[in-house]
């Protein structure tokens, strides 16, 4: 297989001589592409609103604004998915997609492409939260691809006329069953190698779909208005698992998690209360659907005793501590092992 657009081999220097690629280098590189089953690329890393978010005051959101050190702007979430470094799936479609695929030449058409392509061959979705769908609408000039999602989000698109604008005729709309392993395909029905078992997490219905009269409501949800993914090359290799929003760790998500190469997981907000004492908001994270990463019930403390190789948190909200690399916070999770994800993070299996 040779080398794929966007990843380079060889040095650029002045010597046109030294610009070709030398055998050797390709043999190398060559056998180094063989051993790779999976590139998962982090387009989006910030919760809903990004971060900084447009209308947001805190301390963090102008730290970003000022460029202060150690302190990035992150867009909203959306990881990138290839198998051959050609075709690529989207795991989320946020707002930001324009702004992501601006700033990630692989998801752009390539320079000898036809004059209306891309490389972006299905969207799935892990629910239907507006910084998880709102994105569709930007992908809307009739270019084919597929949407994958579970039935309760597949019938939120239907419910929604505006989602009309992605004719199904040319962007097939495709059932995700939940727990079994399906390989996905573009539009045309070609499979793109990537591979996708996905899973029910606890979580929470969207919020354009809370019932707002009903103060007792219960809109907590585990049978597939969120899910998490495991993504797999089609051998089985190069697997990470994409768990953008969860309310809890609960046994059968510990015992699913065992083992993995690697997770990207909700981090939301440090401690449960985090909106409330910054007074931004009046909710807790639990109440949004999220786990705190601290404390003895966060998602740290409950995947300690998991063994993971690789344990990263996405989905940052502009609240989160975390977020300022100098903060005591950055340096519990460093602590405990885990990372906090960046847009532009890119892992190779």
């Amino acid at each position: 297989m040779p080398p794929q657009r966007g990843m380079q081999f060889f040095a650029i220097s002045g010597d046109a001589d030294a610009n070709r690629p030398q055998p050797q280098k390709w043999t190398g590189q060559l056998a180094r592409w063989a051993c790779i089953a999976m590139r998962v690329k982090i387009i989006g890393s910030a919760a809903g609103g990004g971060f900084p978010q447009w209308n947001c005051n805190y301390r963090l959101s102008r730290a970003a604004r000022t460029c202060m050190p150690g302190v990035q702007s992150r867009t909203q979430s959306s990881v990138a998915a290839s198998a051959d470094g050609t075709g690529w799936v989207l795991f989320n479609a946020s707002p930001d997609i324009r702004q992501q695929i601006a700033q990630t030449p692989e998801l752009q058409p390539a320079a000898d492409a036809p004059l209306r392509s891309t490389p972006i061959r299905a969207v799935v979705l892990t629910n239907a939260d507006v910084d998880h769908v709102a994105g569709l609408l930007s992908l809307r000039e009739r270019q084919p691809f597929a949407i994958y999602a579970t039935a309760q989000v597949l019938a939120t698109l239907k419910a929604n006329s505006i989602f009309n604008v992605l004719d199904p005729a040319i962007v097939p709309r495709r059932l995700l069953a939940p727990t079994q392993e399906m390989a996905i395909c573009g539009a045309d029905g070609h499979a793109t190698g990537v591979v996708v078992s996905s899973f029910p997490v606890p979580g929470k219905v969207a919020l354009y779909l809370e019932q707002r009269g009903d103060p007792d409501a219960d809109f907590s949800s585990g049978t597939g208005d969120t899910i998490g993914v495991r993504i797999s090359g089609a051998d089985g290799r190069g697997a990470v698992f994409y768990v953008p929003g969860c309310a809890r760790i609960d046994a059968a998500l510990r015992e699913r998690l065992a083992g993995a190469a690697c997770l990207l997981f909700d981090g939301t907000v440090y401690t449960d209360d985090e909106m409330i004492t910054a007074g931004v908001g009046q909710k807790t994270g639990a109440r949004m659907g999220h786990i705190a990463m601290s404390g003895e019930a966060g998602s740290i403390a409950g995947l300690a005793d998991v063994k993971i190789g690789r344990r990263i948190f996405i989905h940052v909200n502009n609240t989160n501590p975390v977020l300022d690399e100098s903060s005591a916070a950055h340096a519990a999770v460093k602590a405990a092992d885990w990372e906090v994800a960046a847009d532009g993070m890119e892992m190779e299996f």
